[in-house]
């Protein structure tokens, strides 16, 4: 991975299609050479902590799995032509670890394991306070 300068919100915003309340990147720290590392800090005021759960407030699996693979577009990108993105197509492999919770910062990690003929594939983490909380290898069909 080489060492940038972090991509602030609003060049997190110029990559990924997502708006609020479904963009799950807050910066990208590092990225290149088909490796990421992205933060998502995980608030209170997430819209979905006030169903899952209210008593206990839990981030969802699947949110923590999109996370990545948004995570994971800063490592499609330099094979992508302009216009193109990357749909989600399939998840392996998911595991969930431990619970992430308002407070934590989750630091997602992917690196590119293939991009050619439509397809992507990423192998990726998600970690707080330096302990894995989930991993997963996720597919991307290539469109614009």
């Amino acid at each position: 991975m080489r060492a940038m300068s972090p991509l602030m919100i609003q060049e997190v915003l110029a990559t990924l299609p997502h708006r609020f309340p479904f963009v799950l990147i807050d910066r990208v720290l590092e990225y290149g050479n088909g490796e990421v590392h992205a933060i998502k800090n995980v608030t209170i005021g997430e819209p979905f902590f006030s169903g899952h759960f209210p008593a206990e407030p839990v981030m969802p699996g699947v949110l923590i799995t999109e996370a990545l693979a948004q995570a994971s577009m800063f490592c499609l990108r330099e094979g992508l032509e302009p216009g193109q993105i990357g749909y989600l197509a399939g998840v392996d492999g998911a595991r969930f670890k431990r619970k992430v919770v308002p407070g934590d910062q989750l630091h997602l990690y992917a690196r590119l394991d293939f991009l050619r003929r439509g397809l992507g594939k990423t192998v990726c983490r998600a970690e707080v306070d330096g302990g894995v909380v989930a991993e997963a290898t996720i597919l991307f069909a290539i469109g614009k």
